[in-house]
């Protein structure tokens, strides 16, 4: 499979996605220290280990696949004026992130490659929770929440 252009596609698209969440959750991370949040600044920090896990295991994936890894085209972290709006943010990253881990289990599926499909099914496991949680704080937040960042 390692020939498996499509396959490549999917680990790489992946790498990139997950080296942005680390991006962007360690940035959030940071945000919420300066905010003296820090609860929220710990939540974040523990999103950015999560990622990186995901990271160790698409390189090793590619690596084993005797493929170097590339992460090309890493979005740029983004970054809110309220917790609120943090939230928002990760969701939708979150939300690109199951849609991608679902479309390259399925297609790992119809080709019988069901050892990568099992690695695109455990990352989308924990991005499933991740979301879960996203919604859980969001709907714990106050209505009106100050804006926090200029």
């Amino acid at each position: 499979m390692a020939s498996d252009p499509r396959l490549l596609g999917y680990l790489h698209r992946a790498l990139a996605h997950e080296m942005a969440a680390v991006q962007q959750y360690m940035a959030q991370s940071r945000l919420c220290d300066q905010w003296n949040l820090a609860d929220f600044c710990a939540h974040f920090r523990e999103d950015v280990d999560e990622e990186i896990e995901h990271v160790k295991t698409l390189i090793d994936t590619l690596v084993k696949l005797g493929v170097a890894p590339r992460a090309m085209q890493i979005a740029p972290a983004r970054l809110g004026r309220s917790l609120r709006e943090l939230i928002e943010i990760d969701r939708i990253l979150e939300v690109d992130a199951v849609r991608l881990y679902e479309e390259a289990a399925a297609y790992c599926a119809r080709v019988g490659d069901f050892q990568h499909e099992s690695v695109f099914q455990s990352i989308l496991r924990d991005e499933l929770a991740h979301l879960q949680e996203l919604d859980r704080m969001r709907a714990a937040l106050p209505a009106e929440e100050e804006s926090r960042y200029a």
